[in-house]
This record gives structure tokens, C-alpha cells and sequence, in this order.
């Protein structure tokens, strides 16, 4: 037999683990605003960086910021991703929430 857990049971159905938690690099307290073009034929990007706060509270901020923005955007990996250039609209709507925040990058 593999090493793989038990996924599906014909008597419970799908079984989920108990284990859903994201793990996710600690921040330095200083949320980063960095602007990102790679990967994306040429489509820009930003992305924040450097929260210390669960990934429910992240996922609650980065839907607030999206519609604050009025533009969509993704929480991939910890970081919020917002789509076109709102550095500075993101920027002044996290330091109304008390957070400490740079710009980083080009």
C-alpha cells in the first residue's frame, strides 16, 4: 500500500483532514507594496506583502481593498494580489486601518 492518506470512503464519503491551517512567513510588522508585471504578458500587478494577520482576517482584508479599489485581485501565498497600478490608493487605505506600509520595487 502507498503512504498516501485516506481521501474517499464509500461509507463517509470524502474525507477531509483536520489539518486546513495556511503556513505563511512571518511579517516585520511593515506591510510592502510592490509592483509586478512578470508572468503576466505584460498586465500589472500589486502585490502586498508582509502581514501578520490569520487567513480569514486576509482574505476579509483583500476583499475590502478590492472593492475599495474597484478592481479584482487574488490572495495567493499570503500576499494580496490587486490588479493595475493603485499603489498609492492601497497605500493610504492601509494606513487608515493602522497598518505601517511602504512602497517596494521599481
Amino acid at each position: 500500500m502507498s503512504d498516501n492518506p485516506l481521501v474517499y470512503s464509500t461509507d463517509k464519503g470524502r474525507i477531509r483532514s483536520n489539518e486546513t491551517f495556511v503556513l505563511r512567513p512571518k511579517g516585520d510588522g511593515i506591510i510592502r507594496i510592490q509592483r509586478q508585471t512578470s508572468g503576466r504578458k505584460g498586465k500589472g500587478v500589486c502585490v502586498i506583502t508582509g502581514f501578520d494577520i490569520d487567513h480569514t482576517q486576509l482574505l476579509q482584508l483583500a476583499a475590502e481593498l478590492k472593492k475599495r479599489c474597484g478592481c479584482g485581485g487574488a490572495v495567493k501565498d499570503g500576499a494580496i494580489e490587486i490588479q493595475g497600478d493603485k499603489r498609492d490608493l492601497l497605500k493610504s487605505l492601509l494606513e487608515d486601518k493602522g497598518f505601517k506600509v511602504k512602497l517596494a520595487g521599481g
